[in-house]
């Protein structure tokens, strides 16, 4: 290191790992986790928001990163675009079906969920997800993943979900278990939370969000089992998730255009 370190700079990437971590964040909250005083944080907030890198909230709620984040690393892998192409559609399918959504992105031969609506739905089985990781062995948001990534991916995901030490992750005879839930997935065309796992008086119905021949992430839909039957599953709630993702594919494949053409 040829000096001290631009202490303006190590604020900034501060507050933009906190942005990273959930869908809005206010500046109350960037004030009692880095220490900075409320004046420095709006001044970062300006400069990281003039880059392109911070945009105010929905409804004016806080602050949230955009997918120009992903000209900060060559090895993105589409987490903070599918997130913003998929903010609004996730929405919508709450606003319209009152279940609340949630995209989800792959972490370490996990799914991490990126976007919630738990907050906007009156009859969500959960409280907020935002950061929580879910198994792609037993998870409708996890399976989706799994079902449908490239096959060369996928082994890697295998030989990571065989060396976790979660019991969700690693069941016995893993291999022959995931082989048997990808034909199933694949089969139906959508995910469903394993039976055998909490909760069980809800379930998560899930669907890929394709990007090129990848999987972007994966889009979902909560329910109470007592509430939605098979028929309202089937002909109401997966076409739903289908047409949002394939919308989203749609809004990435524009953010991305745009950002070659900003380039």
């Amino acid at each position: 290191m040829s000096g001290p370190p631009v202490q303006s700079v190590l604020r900034a990437l501060v507050l933009l790992k906190e942005l990273n971590r959930q869908r809005h964040t206010t500046v109350d909250q960037l004030h009692r986790v880095s220490g900075l005083p409320k004046p420095t944080i709006m001044r970062l907030l300006g400069t990281l928001s003039t880059a392109g890198l911070v945009a105010k909230g929905e409804r004016g709620l806080g602050y949230r990163i955009t997918s120009q984040v992903a000209a900060l690393s060559s090895g993105f892998h589409g987490g903070p675009l599918v997130a913003e192409a998929g903010r609004a559609w996730a929405a919508d399918l709450t606003r319209r079906l009152k279940w609340p959504a949630a995209i989800a992105v792959p972490d370490q031969g996990r799914v991490v969920i990126s976007v919630s609506t738990m907050a906007d739905s009156a009859v969500s089985p959960f409280h907020a997800t935002v950061g929580v990781s879910f198994s792609m062995v037993t998870r409708a948001i996890g399976r989706a993943y799994l079902a449908f990534c490239p096959e060369e991916e996928r082994r890697i995901l295998l030989r990571l979900l065989a060396a976790s030490p979660e019991a969700e992750d690693n069941p016995p005879n893993l291999e022959r278990v995931v082989q048997g839930m990808i034909a199933m997935v694949r089969r139906q065309g959508y995910a469903q939370r394993d039976p055998k796992v909490e909760p069980r008086n809800s379930n998560t119905v899930a669907v890929p969000i394709m990007l090129g021949e990848s999987v972007a992430g994966t889009l979902g839909l909560s329910y109470f089992r007592s509430v939605v039957s098979h028929a309202a599953l089937t002909e109401e709630l997966v076409p739903a998730l289908c047409e949002a993702s394939r919308q989203i594919t749609a809004s990435m494949e524009r953010l991305q255009q745009g950002q070659t053409q900003e380039a």
